[in-house]
């Protein structure tokens, strides 16, 4: 019987089942919290996407350099 109301649940929402049914086990472990959105939520130190670090001027430089080279040879072999 769940699977037949996850099923049409799923149709109506234009979702994968396996979504429905996720949700499901999230709502029958935590109760309404355990549907709250949890990405991007994390706090502390540690914790979370870890920031980028910025590339460093001179290899940007090499590379746009490499980039246009790369571009214009190829120009040059088409004719352009």
């Amino acid at each position: 019987m769940a699977t037949l109301i996850n099923q049409s649940v799923a149709d109506k929402l234009e979702i994968d089942k396996k979504q429905v049914r996720r949700w499901v086990r999230y709502f029958e472990a935590e109760g309404i919290l355990g549907l709250e959105e949890k990405r991007g939520k994390a706090k502390g130190l540690g914790k979370g996407r870890p920031r980028t670090a910025p590339e460093d001027p001179e290899e940007k430089i090499t590379r746009l350099e490499a980039e246009r080279h790369a571009k214009k040879a190829l120009e040059d072999v088409k004719g352009g």
